[in-house]
């Protein structure tokens, strides 16, 4: 049977939200980068808080704190295993600004969570996972999905684990 390379998460509430990060946190290594889609306020920076602190209690590291990017574009994180930046590009103008951040760069090196990955134009590596983050009614949604095999595992997980999946491949069948 081939995985769905999408899927479709209900997030009735914050908890879930951080509940889908913290599934995902300890899935990742280095060189995976997330690209969090969505508009304002629908759970981006809740669900990298959340993946972040995950790993890096796993790691036995002290929990610190996690702020929006907004305004200082980058913030890097020590998880043990791996180095974790996260990235809000909203105040970008240009792909190519990205780069001078050394975001490129820490794709091929560290986990990657990147807020309004649009902004990275042809730079958006072509195996990140997805993640679109969207309102529901008054609750969220997000819909993960991936064109990198890499990907499967997690894709197989999250169906595995997460309550009212909707699920594109059995829907249609």
């Amino acid at each position: 049977m081939t995985l769905p390379d999408t899927l479709a998460l209900p997030l009735p509430d914050a908890a879930a939200t951080a509940r889908l990060g913290e599934l995902l946190a300890p899935m990742l290594r280095a060189g995976d980068v997330l690209l969090l889609e969505g508009p304002i306020g629908a759970g981006k920076t809740h669900f990298a808080r959340a993946l972040i602190q995950a790993r890096q209690a796993a790691a036995g590291m002290p929990l610190e704190e996690v702020p929006s990017p907004s305004f200082t574009l980058v913030q890097t994180y020590d998880a043990g295993d791996a180095e974790i930046w996260h990235a809000d590009l909203f105040r970008l103008s240009l792909p190519g600004e990205a780069d001078e951040l050394g975001l490129t760069e820490a794709f091929e090196a560290a986990i990657c969570l990147v807020e309004w990955p649009e902004r990275l134009g042809r730079d958006a590596p072509p195996d990140a996972l997805h993640l679109g983050f969207a309102y529901a009614g008054e609750s969220r949604e997000v819909t993960v999905s991936a064109q990198d095999s890499r990907w499967g595992q997690v894709l197989a997980a999250l169906r595995r684990f997460w309550p009212g999946i909707a699920d594109p491949a059995v829907a249609a069948g």
